[in-house]
C-alpha cells in the first residue's frame, strides 16, 4: 500500500509537475520511507503509466518529455542514496548515436522511458564511435546496448558497432537492440542486430522481451 507521498509522486509524474515531484519526494526522503519504495511505488509508477499511455497513442512526446523531466527531479534526489545503498535496478544499458550523427531527440526520449522503467542508463550522446560503444559496455557491464541513426547515411555505422562487438569474446550475451528514422526490422535482421525499436514505448517492451522480464 502506498503511502500518501508516494501516489503523490506518482500522481505529479502523470501530469508532469517536476516542483511537485521534487518536494514529495524530499518529503518521503525526511520522513524516512526507503528510498527503494520511494523508486518502485511513487516513481517508477507515474512514469510506467506514462509509458503505457504513450504505447496506446494516449498520449504523445511532448507529454511524456514534460512527466520524464518531472521525474528526473525526484530521481536528482534519490540517485546518490541508490549508489550508496547498492539498490538494483533491472539491468544496465548502454545507448547513443552512431559515428557521423548529431541527433539525439529520439535517443533521449528512449533513455528516459528505459529510465522510467526502472533501468539503470548509460547515455554516451552521440556522435559515437565503435571502439567507444565496446569500451563502455565493458567497463559499465550492461546488458544491453541500444544505439540510433537518424541518416541513411549514417545507417551503416551500426553494422560497424555490432560486428565490434561481436569481435569481443567476453561480450557475446550482451543484446544490442538498434532504432531510429530510417532504420526498419529488415535492416536490423541484415546487420545481425538482436533487437528492432520503432520508437521509444516500444523499444522498453523489446529491452524487457531481451532480458527476459
Amino acid at each position: 500500500m502506498m503511502t500518501s507521498y508516494l501516489k503523490q509522486i506518482s500522481e505529479s509524474i502523470i501530469v508532469g509537475n517536476a516542483p511537485q515531484v521534487k518536494d514529495f519526494t524530499q518529503k518521503a526522503v525526511n520522513e524516512g520511507e526507503e528510498i527503494e519504495k520511494i523508486l518502485k511505488e511513487g516513481l517508477l509508477v507515474g512514469m510506467g503509466i506514462i509509458g503505457e499511455r504513450f504505447r496506446k497513442n494516449e498520449i504523445f512526446i511532448p507529454e511524456v518529455l514534460v512527466s520524464a523531466n518531472a521525474m528526473k527531479e525526484g530521481m536528482q534526489i534519490i540517485r546518490p542514496r541508490i549508489v550508496e545503498k547498492g539498490i538494483k535496478g533491472k539491468g544496465v544499458i548502454v545507448i547513443g548515436t552512431v559515428k557521423g550523427d548529431q541527433h539525439d531527440i529520439g535517443k533521449n526520449l528512449v533513455a528516459m522511458m528505459l529510465e522510467g522503467a526502472g533501468f539503470e542508463v548509460i547515455d554516451l550522446g552521440v556522435n559515437i564511435s565503435p571502439e567507444k560503444f565496446v569500451e563502455n559496455v565493458k567497463s559499465k557491464n550492461a546488458q544491453i546496448l541500444g544505439i540510433s541513426s537518424l541518416l541513411t547515411t549514417t545507417m551503416m555505422q551500426m553494422k560497424n558497432v555490432i560486428d565490434a562487438i561481436r569481435n569481443e569474446a567476453q561480450l557475446k550475451k550482451l543484446k544490442v537492440i538498434v532504432g531510429g528514422a530510417p532504420v526498419t526490422q529488415k535492416y536490423a535482421d541484415e546487420i545481425g542486430a538482436d533487437g528492432y525499436a520503432a520508437n521509444a514505448g516500444s523499444a522498453v517492451g523489446k529491452v524487457k522481451e531481451l532480458l527476459g522480464l
